[in-house]
């Protein structure tokens, strides 16, 4: 297939739109189900280009959920915990287990769940029949692989009335050097970053504490990996294998910082025991279990009022006060923490630390390195400059 001819732009007023080959070649994509549209396959490539990265850099296999061309979180195929299964609402996929690739998706789905609801998801590798069962079961539209099984093929394809997008990628295609893009009637020309991030680019700590465990080498990995297709500037905190608070496309450094360390707080949150034993009522569907349990941590006293609870939960919610949280959340550590770019003032190594951040990624440079660093050996963190940025428009 030399073009796709798609339904219409970013809007529906920006008409008409394709994807081709400017050297009139094959496309590199074949779909199997569907109709994907223009900001689609913007996520689609984004995310193929992630999920490949991130199995060459690491040796394991990955996915990611992704919406409006950012990944919500990415992940690698360990095994889930029992909270961490019932956290993602999938304790009751059987087979789990024995399919990396469906644990990673778990993972990846589940992190952020609400930023995830219509995502897109690439998979480093064939999905299999298990890997399918959560996309069958979930909204979102459409996932790109290199290959799907006869049985995850058929299963999807039942999704969205028939409609649900699949494309297959060529995962030997290697795209041109140079890249090119029109703003404005413009057009932009500059390298393709095809910069390798592997793990001798945190070689270089700069803090007093060197110490960093295998483990947590992959998971700035992983952070860093995400950021370099992640809308700039952005921050990312990961841990156990996952990314698990993306702060994406904010114009202050600290702002990035908060917005991930809010949703990594609130990944943590969610394997709390008091969250974990939430009785919903019969029929209250998985999307609404998530905007519940949401609510329920940052306005719990609109969950707990009379009419509410009564209406969603079976048993009323106890308490989880604010106070609580925070207590619970201080006794958190060891999360990574990757930055497309330098900090410029220690008051991000400071939020860091207030969610868990132990082991820091980032490129290094400001005029205020010195003052960093010294944030973080006055909380024992370990720091690696990449010298490496990682900007993405």
């Amino acid at each position: 297939m030399k073009e796709f001819s798609l339904k219409y732009g970013c809007n529906p007023n920006q008409t008409p739109a394709r994807i081709y080959m400017e050297d009139g070649g094959e496309l590199p994509v074949e779909i199997l189900n569907g109709r994907p549209g223009y900001i689609n396959f913007l996520d689609a490539f984004n995310a193929w280009q992630l999920v490949k990265e991130l199995k060459e850099s690491t040796g394991l296999t990955a996915a990611t959920s992704f919406k409006h061309v950012s990944p919500t979180s990415a992940a690698v195929g360990r095994p889930l915990s029992p909270a961490l299964k019932r956290s993602c609402f999938v304790d009751d996929i059987e087979g789990l287990d024995d399919s990396p690739l469906a644990c990673a998706y778990a993972r990846a789905r589940g992190t952020d769940r609400m930023s995830s609801f219509g995502d897109w998801i690439a998979l480093s590798d064939e999905c299999d029949e298990t890997t399918a069962r959560i996309i069958a079961r979930e909204v979102s539209d459409g996932v790109i692989a290199p290959a799907y099984s006869p049985a995850a093929l058929a299963l999807l394809k039942t999704k969205r009335k028939g409609g649900y997008n699949i494309v297959r990628i060529d995962p030997s295609y290697v795209p041109q050097a140079t890249e090119r893009k029109q703003v404005f009637g413009v057009t932009f020309e500059q390298g393709r970053n095809d910069l390798k991030l592997g793990r001798s680019l945190l070689s270089n700590i700069v803090t007093k504490n060197k110490d960093l465990p295998e483990e947590k080498a992959i998971d700035l990995l992983i952070s860093l990996i995400t950021l370099k297709y992640t809308q700039s500037n952005s921050v990312c905190f990961a841990a156990d294998g996952q990314a698990i608070g993306v702060g994406a496309g904010q114009q202050s450094r600290i702002h990035c910082t908060r917005l991930a360390a809010q949703k990594a707080d609130l990944w943590h949150l969610r394997m709390h025991e008091k969250v974990l034993s939430l009785q919903f009522a019969e029929g209250v569907g998985r999307p609404e279990k998530n905007n519940l349990i949401d609510l329920y941590l940052t306005d719990g006293e609109a969950v707990l009022a009379d009419g509410v609870w009564q209406k969603n939960f079976a048993v009323r919610p106890e308490p989880f006060p604010r106070e609580e949280q925070e207590a619970y959340l201080r006794t958190i550590s060891g999360v990574s923490l990757g930055s497309d770019a330098f900090f410029p003032f220690a008051d991000n190594i400071e939020r860091a630390f207030a969610s868990g951040v132990t082991y820091v990624a980032e490129p290094g440079g400001s005029v205020r390195d010195d003052l960093v660093i010294e944030a973080a050996d006055a909380h024992g963190m370990v720091m690696a400059f990449t010298g490496v940025r990682l900007f993405h428009h």
